[in-house]
């Protein structure tokens, strides 16, 4: 199943290729690494993979999870298996608690000093002094719409569902946290801890009901479901955005709303028992590397690098430029933070709930 932020694999194969066949460097003593990331997210990107065994010889491949708790389920399932690990923020620190991941020398990846301090340093990255994870990407959870649906862009969570003109058709992605965090936004709550969850399930209910046409789950899902007219607006995020409008043709607009939206980030680990290491680090180096994400992003469409070097070399009117390089719009990001086992608990219960009301 193609899920969260895919990218297809083959798009900006020419440019892609031939930049990095140029600058990585480097090769390990084995000749193979296994990743594990959701599918369709920068690291199966068929033109980098072929670039990256090309100039190492070290043959790159995949495993896919469809939710962070699978990920951590095969991790802990299945020492020695994997070596690079693709991990949200929020989930480094259990993953380092338990010992699923281990500490990355700063000093063998390359491009360690280009990366966004507030990110690259981050205390759900840096544990005792060590680093156990590597920044890579960062971008927002929000509402992508058709701009042929709007006369003017929606500037407002509320706002957005206006039915006076004409019914809105809206798509949700079937995620307790993510519903949550949106509502909470919505009713001006903290969405890391949100004090009234009744509300939360009143506003969900009230909103959803009457408007959604389907849930979805994968990028592939929504793309569909958007080229089909089943849905006017939905929620969706950054990277994936720019992918729909990029690599599809697509008519998509994305909000970042006046009551906020998810902001999250993203980490490249080394699993505890890697089996190759050096290979680990060496695909790690040159995924936040400038020479794979610029391609990436200006062919395919990306959530922002944490490489700042990188963001810069994007062109002007790229939309990790244009949105999430305005200071205005970046004030708005709610930053995501870790939650508790009965926070985990209470939303899926609540979330259950909302579904359960919606289908009767």
């Amino acid at each position: 199943m193609l899920t969260r932020r895919h990218l297809f694999a083959g798009c900006g194969a020419i440019v892609g290729a031939l930049a990095l066949a140029t600058t990585i460097t480097g090769a390990a003593t084995a000749a193979e690494i296994k990743v594990l990331n959701w599918q369709g997210y920068g690291t199966d990107e068929k033109w980098a993979i072929d670039a990256f065994e090309k100039k190492t010889g070290i043959k790159v491949t995949h495993d896919y999870f469809n939710s962070e708790q699978e990920m951590l389920t095969k991790l802990r399932t299945a020492p020695g298996t994997y070596d690079v690990v693709l991990m949200n923020n929020i989930y480094v620190p259990e993953a380092a608690k338990e010992g699923l991941i281990q500490p990355i020398d700063e000093n063998k990846i390359s491009n360690f000093a280009d990366l966004t301090p507030s990110l690259r340093d981050s205390e759900r990255f840096v544990m005792d002094g060590k680093h156990m994870a590597i920044s890579w990407v960062w971008g927002l959870t929000s509402f992508a719409y058709n701009t042929n649906s709007f006369k003017q862009a929606p500037d407002s969570i509320s706002g957005s569902f206006d039915d006076t003109i004409k019914p809105i058709k809206l798509t949700w992605r079937d995620d307790a946290l993510e519903a949550v965090q949106i509502a909470a936004l919505a009713t001006g709550q903290d969405m890391n801890k949100p004090a009234d969850l009744p509300k939360i399930k009143e506003w969900l209910i009230t909103t959803l009901k009457p408007r959604l046409k389907a849930f979805w789950s994968s990028e592939d899902e929504w793309n569909k479901m958007f080229s089909a007219g089943d849905f006017d607006i939905g929620t969706y995020w950054s990277g994936s955005a720019a992918r729909s409008k990029k690599a599809f043709k697509l008519p998509v607009g994305f909000m970042v709303p006046k009551e906020g939206a998810i902001g999250w980030y993203d980490g490249l680990t080394v699993a505890a028992k890697a089996p190759n290491l050096d290979g680990a680090l060496a695909f790690i180096d040159f995924m936040v590397s400038p020479d794979f994400y610029v391609p990436w992003d200006t062919n395919v469409g990306a959530p922002a690098s944490a490489n700042a070097k990188a963001n810069a070399m994007l062109p002007e009117d790229a939309m990790n430029r244009m949105v999430l390089g305005n200071p205005e719009i970046v004030a708005r990001v709610k930053w995501m933070a870790p939650t508790t086992d009965d926070q985990r608990k209470a939303y899926q219960e609540l979330w259950d709930e909302v579904k359960t009301a919606i289908a009767n």
